[in-house]
């Protein structure tokens, strides 16, 4: 069984073992499970990891400024999830002709590269409040890392010319290769990891 009956699930590797615990790459042909899962607890670990990308990207919009612009979608992606499937198999397209690799074996490496292993917390002693460094369990560590990587591709895509796909595989490309210039999801990363080791 392949992804869009073109890209293989065999001979995908893990660097990361804590990550490779909680990514499911469970042989489907359309990522959609018709949210089979959402009522039990803890069960999107079982979900496609290319699926969890699409719940990801059907947001509707962040209302703050993320990045230097508010992007405000209006709920134009919420509950679009065919729509996003063809972008998702055009920027995987895109991916396997600039990369020459399977587009899942760099998304899991760009999940890998863009998942923070440390946060900050606020503790509350009497009436002080600090912020404690923490380590973050291996599920919130792959959350953490498609959400930016799904924000990045709809913060460059927001009011551009170039369409959601391209901006998708440009964004998990950059991730996949560490590249922190180029890649949201990898700065942010680095953004909490520094600010966590400062609050240790």
């Amino acid at each position: 069984m392949k992804l869009f009956n073109k890209w293989d699930y065999e001979g995908i590797t893990f660097n990361d073992r804590s990550v490779e615990q909680v990514v499911s790459l469970k042989e489907v042909i359309a990522p959609h499970s018709f949210g089979r899962h959402g009522d039990k607890k803890l069960a999107k670990i079982h979900v496609n990891i290319v699926e969890r990308l699409l719940n990801k990207l059907m947001r509707g919009g962040t209302g703050r400024k993320v990045g230097g612009k508010v992007i405000r979608s209006h709920g134009r992606l919420q509950g679009k999830k065919l729509h996003l499937m063809k972008s998702l198999d055009k920027a995987f397209d895109i991916i396997n002709e600039r990369t020459k690799e399977n587009p899942i074996q760099v998304l899991v490496r760009a999940v890998e590269n863009s998942a923070p292993r440390e946060d900050v917390t606020r503790v509350q002693l009497g009436s002080v409040r600090y912020q404690l460094s923490v380590d973050i369990s291996a599920t919130r560590r792959v959350d953490v890392a498609l959400k930016n990587i799904a924000l990045s591709a709809l913060m460059k895509s927001f009011n551009s010319d170039k369409k959601l796909s391209e901006t998708l595989a440009d964004e998990i490309i950059a991730a996949s290769n560490n590249d922190s210039q180029a890649s949201f999801a990898v700065r942010r990363k680095d953004e909490i990891e520094r600010m966590a080791k400062s609050a240790r």
